[in-house]
């Protein structure tokens, strides 16, 4: 099975208008669930989500560490790691999810848990999960 999903416009502050591949996830924990359109992102080690999204689907902390991760540039962000369920078109898997404690942060979806589940190609500003 597929699903595909069509580049969407972003603004990048240098590039002004980009299109940018996004693919509509649901993010699920317990009973509650939310869909986010996530930024597909092969450079990430992990999926990585705001603190208002973690905190709808009932994200606690309780005795996890908080760990700092960093993308490009110096400043770091404060996570907390978290198991969640994720479905992107039929397919629901369970994926390690990086909960930032700050808002300031894209929806990521990232490689950990997710890049060996499906094949995913970027194909004329198309994004194809194959599974």
């Amino acid at each position: 099975m597929e699903i595909e999903f069509k580049f969407r416009e972003g603004h990048s502050r240098i590039f002004g208008k980009t299109l940018r591949p996004v693919a509509d996830v649901t993010l699920r924990n317990g009973d509650r669930d939310v869909v986010q359109g996530m930024i597909v992102d092969s450079g990430a080690d992990v999926t990585l989500i705001p603190k208002s999204v973690g905190d709808y689907i009932g994200f606690k902390i309780n005795n996890e560490k908080i760990v700092e991760v960093k993308g490009i540039g110096d400043r770091g962000i404060p996570v907390v790691l978290k198991k969640a369920f994720i479905r992107i078109g039929e397919k629901e898997i369970d994926a390690i999810v990086a909960w930032s404690l700050i808002e300031e942060v894209p929806l990521l979806l990232g490689r950990k848990d997710v890049f060996d589940k499906f094949q995913i190609i970027f194909k004329d500003n198309t994004s194809i999960f194959r599974y």
